[in-house]
């Protein structure tokens, strides 16, 4: 009996190892003599870098960093374990691999470094706020060897269009003067020209694939400022000039003989960012958790699974879209392997997700109580109803 666990993260209360931890504990409990396979997953969002550095026994790399504000925040990325080949993750112990052909690989949240968290909601103003501590990170990790990375987009407190990576990789964004732009959204109304000659030599070296899921192009009533710009500080007047600002950028990167992406889904995600990223890092905007099952390398795992168990903090009909719980179910659902979703609260929607793949659904919560009581007792609701999934499952299998 193989049974594959690949949870997300139950949000602000267990990471997805710990989740799959307790998902193992509870079925082996019941099942001693099955085979685990625990690969933690996530869907490109929050937690996606302690996700994939645990699937792969990779490392944290923790750095200072600029923040939105220009002060400085700790921020952190993940350099992923010793069974990279390419975009799939083999087992560390397999010896028919040559190492030669392995890629070294860095996966960063754009929130770490340039994340509303840093922001307190009386400071927020997307006119100056930066992107340039991702853009540190990013070198950190060019300057590390790195030789491919992935970018989560998302959470950003940004409306920079990328702006401040770019500068952060030695990118010069010049006014009319030919001096050196200052940083922020609004500031991008007075770009004149771009100067490449100082790029980061090593990003022409390396490999970037960037989750995003959302698909808004860069400007207009669809567009980075219009839709994510209040949430970031934006009034309705500096929406406009943020959205004027963006369209500059984009003329100026055009004539700079980039080719033009600002009408690309996606090229408005996180302020613009991933216009950026496709400009400056020649990038490939993917869904989010295309990206880590691909990395991941779940097919692989999948082969020859009696049962996969998945789940997140939360089922409801969202789930339907670019989550983890469906991105693993489609997968086991081409291979004919039987899928259970497990969360710390299923809506009253959720049922739609049986018509999808998801043969059950349980919730860990075993009655009404207060949110801290929820998230204070997870670990030990996730055993109790892995342990009678199990049971349930146990019983089955004797008939």
């Amino acid at each position: 009996m193989k049974i594959v666990i690949a949870p997300d993260s139950f949000k602000e209360s267990l990471s997805a190892m710990e989740v799959a931890n307790e998902i193992e504990r509870g079925f082996r409990s019941v099942m001693p003599d099955a085979e685990f396979i625990k690969v933690p997953v996530a869907d490109g969002g929050e937690g996606t870098v302690q996700s994939m550095v645990d699937a792969t026994q990779g490392e944290i790399i923790e750095l200072e960093v600029t923040g939105p504000l220009g002060n400085r925040v700790k921020a952190h990325y993940g350099i992923l374990g010793s069974g990279v080949l390419g975009s799939g993750i083999l087992d560390s112990d397999n010896s028919d691999i040559s190492t030669s052909n392995r890629k070294r690989t860095a996966i960063i949240e754009m929130a770490s470094a340039s994340g509303l968290h840093h922001v307190g909601a009386e400071h927020r103003d997307p006119e100056i706020t930066t992107s340039y501590g991702t853009g540190e990170l990013i070198c950190d990790a060019l300057n590390r060897g790195i030789q491919r990375i992935l970018i989560g987009l998302g959470g950003s407190a940004t409306n920079d269009g990328g702006a401040g990576m770019a500068q952060a990789l030695g990118i010069h964004l010049l006014d009319s003067d030919n001096k050196v732009l200052s940083v922020g959204g609004a500031a991008l109304s007075k770009l004149h020209s771009i100067d490449l000659t100082d790029r980061h030599p090593l990003i022409e070296q390396c490999e970037f694939e960037v989750a995003c899921d959302v698909n808004n192009p860069l400007c207009g009533d669809k567009g980075a400022t219009t839709v994510f710009g209040p949430q970031k500080g934006a009034t309705p007047e500096m929406v406009v000039t943020l959205d004027n600002a963006l369209s500059q950028y984009a003329d100026v990167i055009a004539q700079s003989g980039i080719t033009d992406r600002r009408h690309i889904p996606g090229a408005g995600a996180a302020g613009g960012m991933g216009l950026g990223v496709m400009a400056f890092l020649n990038a490939s905007l993917k869904p989010g958790i295309d990206i880590v099952m691909q990395t991941v390398n779940l097919d692989e795992k999948l082969h020859g699974a009696d049962l996969v168990i998945t789940g997140e903090g939360r089922l409801d009909s969202q789930t339907l879209h670019g989550k983890t719980p469906m991105g693993v179910t489609r997968a086991a659902n081409e291979q004919n392997i039987p899928v259970i979703a497990i969360a710390g609260c299923v809506s009253d929607d959720a049922n739609v997700l049986l018509e999808h793949g998801i043969k059950a659904i349980f919730s860990i919560t075993p009655r009404a109580m207060p949110l801290e009581d929820v998230l204070a007792n997870a670990k030990h609701n996730l055993y109790t109803c892995s342990r009678n999934i199990a049971a349930l499952y146990a019983i089955n299998l004797k008939d």
